[in-house]
């Protein structure tokens, strides 16, 4: 596996943390619970978005040194840079061109294990991505939904998941 790849783990491990956090607070209100809940949620999938980052760098890094004092290694990682500062929200589509763009490798068309199929995989992600936006943009007075403790740990899980199934793919 890849660096990128033990760096998500470590990361996805804190909204693990908050999901375990959550169990054990016997006093807490239930606005005190839902924080923790979305608090996971963003946690997940900053993970999920840092490691798309720091996987494509980690897969093109290694070519442009080939490329090292030429004007179009320049070029190539000043574009890989400015993509990966506008790179929010990392749905399926923005995965797959991402890596597709810079790897020629299509990583959405390996997102398969257990009950999931690559089409599966994408809409699940794309599902999940909108509610994620939900959570950070709009409190629950402002109409974001809740966040069930089960979900979180779905989220948690279909995120590991979809990274192994991406690292599969670069392998």
């Amino acid at each position: 596996m890849s660096q990128s790849h033990d760096t998500f783990l470590a990361s996805i491990s804190d909204a693990t943390a908050l999901l375990e956090l959550y169990s054990t607070r016997e006093k807490a209100t239930p606005e005190e619970l839902e924080v923790l809940k979305r608090a996971g949620l963003i946690m997940a999938f900053t993970a999920w978005e840092t490691y798309v980052e720091d996987r494509i760098t980690e897969a093109v890094i290694p070519q442009l040194k080939l490329l090292e004092g030429c004007q179009l290694g320049k070029f190539m990682k000043a574009r890989l840079d400015e993509e990966l500062k506008r790179f929010n929200n990392p749905n399926s589509d923005k995965t797959r061109k991402l890596f597709l763009d810079y790897t020629g490798i299509d990583v959405t068309a390996c997102w398969r294990w257990n009950n999931f199929d690559p089409a599966g995989a994408k809409k699940q992600l794309d599902t999940w991505i909108g509610i994620r936006g939900e959570v950070v943009h709009r409190s629950l007075e402002g109409g974001a939904r809740t966040i069930k403790k089960d979900d979180l740990r779905k989220v948690i899980s279909f995120l590991t998941e979809l990274a192994s199934a991406t690292e599969k793919a670069l392998d």
